[in-house]
């Protein structure tokens, strides 16, 4: 009963992964940017009307959170593509997204700039872009060091090859997939009905949350090594955190953004010390 599934889980990776919609996505994006822009323009010197859109529209920069908003749907994607592989690069992605998601808010408050002129104006919008630029920095740049400890770390552990285990993340990633394409829906009708986005990255993350629980408890029939279940248990902390950073006020969010990433930094630091450790002792043992 379960090979069914897992074989349309693996056509789906195949399908969103294939070089021809990874094109086909490419041009979708460019064309997106371009037809936004000209609604924009449009719609801000009062050519055209485009009815509940008109308060969006009337931005002439508003083009730019469009292409950045559509990224991170298909990076959500990747995202659900990445979990069954690695938990270690599932979360890498996640704050990727996160990263990705401040530099979306930049480029948000740069989209509400009416005018250049007056510093008083827009002092707070353009520092709201500067932190939401330095923390989206910050946090690629630990992500990158945090990436290669990561890739150093021994995966000899007995459950990782497990072919049931990965079945069972295929299972939870394809579950993820259908939570992903439901959000979107409720999203898009709201959308037509009210002319608001309502962006539910926090919705996503909090299924997220639920599924990487229970990728820890399964990885427990295969393993109770308290380093690697330690490893894992802080991941889901890490993905909770990042959950909460989407939905608090601004600057708030971005300094527990920056502060979680540390933190998994830390973690594969010491987690990688350990490994070594432990290593050196099997070897004299």
């Amino acid at each position: 009963m379960i090979k069914p599934i897992i074989k349309l889980f693996d056509q789906q990776v195949l399908f969103w992964e294939s070089p021809r919609i990874i094109q086909r996505i490419s041009t979708f994006l460019v064309l997106s940017f371009i037809l936004c822009g000209i609604c924009s323009s449009l719609a801000y010197y009062k050519i055209i009307s485009v009815g509940p859109f008109n308060n969006v529209f009337k931005h002439p920069f508003f083009a730019i959170e469009v292409a950045f908003t559509i990224l991170l749907i298909l990076e959500l994607l990747s995202l659900i593509f990445v979990l069954p592989k690695s938990v270690s690069r599932s979360l890498g992605k996640q704050f990727e997204l996160l990263s990705l998601i401040f530099l979306r808010d930049a480029f948000k408050e740069f989209s509400h700039l009416d005018s250049f002129l007056l510093w008083s104006d827009s002092k707070e919008t353009i520092q709201s872009m500067l932190v939401y630029s330095f923390g989206a920095l910050v946090i690629f740049a630990v992500m990158g060091f945090t990436h290669r400890l990561n890739s150093k770390i021994r995966l000899s552990e007995t459950y990782v090859n497990q072919t049931q285990f990965v079945r069972i993340k295929k299972l939870l990633a394809l579950f993820l997939l259908i939570s992903f394409f439901l959000i979107g829906i409720r999203d898009f009708i709201v959308l037509i009905q009210t002319g608001t986005y309502l962006h539910s990255f926090d919705t996503f993350y909090t299924v997220l949350i639920f599924t990487d629980i229970t990728i820890v408890l399964v990885a427990l029939r295969y393993t109770i090594n308290y380093y690697r279940v330690f490893r894992y248990t802080a991941f889901v902390l890490a993905t909770i955190l990042i959950r909460i950073s989407l939905t608090i006020e601004p600057y708030y969010n971005v300094a527990l953004g920056v502060l979680t990433s540390i933190f998994v930094l830390i973690l594969a630091i010491v987690y990688n010390h350990l490994q070594k450790w432990l290593t050196k002792r099997e070897l004299t043992t």
